[in-house]
């Protein structure tokens, strides 16, 4: 079996990039895989879904990224499965991108730790910053596979045809090789009651074809995520019946099969 390192990578904000995460993670492990998650955003939004109490800075990603790291990885584990592990982050996340600047190496700190201190899961998702800084260039140069999650709005729409852009000219610069593979875009946040969705909905497979990049079947709007949310809990722990939880699936057989090759 084979490690997939998968970052969920947008250059905005508020797109549903860590309910994608958790909803992933949780839906692999349900079909026997181990998961890890890592959160680089310095808003820490894996402590709120994941149900997990702010750690101090030595216990979160931000050792795993400073100068001396030994391999003590710190993850805690979420929803009381002993299969998923979070490495938590820390609003110092911040501060340590601008270190990694400076830093040899500093593009790579998080491959290079993940290489190094390898960790035993089958998957490892890595939730990331809305912006495209160093800690989004650190999870590029970590990842095997990269999704996309696309709010369906103009700006939206157009902001990730330039992030697909962005990892093109990224990884060429810091010679990846292999290069992340973009898993696909997966349309987020979807109500069938707004026209501008419905709308870009329908134009989104003309420019996935473009940009050579898979389309995956859309993630609804649903309040019941944010509730569930409210409880620290994935949306197939809190209402294992809501329709939403099967918006993962394509996702999931997707990852699953890449876990499996040889």
């Amino acid at each position: 079996m084979k490690q997939i390192v998968l970052s969920i990578l947008s250059n905005a904000g508020g797109v549903g990039k860590t309910t994608l995460a958790v909803h992933i993670a949780y839906s692999i492990v349900k079909r026997g895989f181990k998961v890890a998650m890592i959160d680089l955003d310095p808003q820490r939004s894996l402590d709120v879904f994941c149900g997990l109490q702010a750690q101090e800075s030595a216990h979160t990603l931000v050792n795993v990224l400073s100068k001396d790291f030994k391999g003590d990885w710190s993850c805690a584990p979420a929803w009381g499965e002993s299969k998923i592990d979070v490495c938590q982050g820390h609003p110092l996340l911040a501060e340590m991108a601008n270190e990694l600047v400076i830093r040899k190496r500093g593009e790579y700190a998080l491959a290079d730790r993940l290489k190094s201190y390898p960790l035993p899961h089958n998957l490892i998702i890595l939730d990331c910053p809305a912006t495209l800084g160093m800690l989004n260039t650190n999870a590029l140069a970590a990842s095997t596979h990269v999704l996309v999650p696309v709010q369906l709005e103009m700006k939206a729409i157009s902001g990730s045809a330039e992030l697909v852009e962005w990892m093109i000219t990224t990884a060429d610069e810091l010679q990846l090789e292999p290069k992340p593979t973009i898993l696909g875009f997966v349309p987020s946040m979807y109500d069938e009651k707004v026209a501008m969705h419905r709308q870009y909905l329908e134009q989104l497979p003309e420019i996935a074809l473009q940009l050579c990049v898979k389309l995956y079947p859309k993630v609804r709007n649903s309040n019941e995520f944010k509730n569930a949310s409210a409880y620290g809990q994935p949306l197939q722990k809190y209402r294992p019946k809501h329709p939403a939880t099967k918006d993962f699936q394509q996702i999931t057989d997707d990852l699953v099969a890449l876990i499996k090759e040889k």
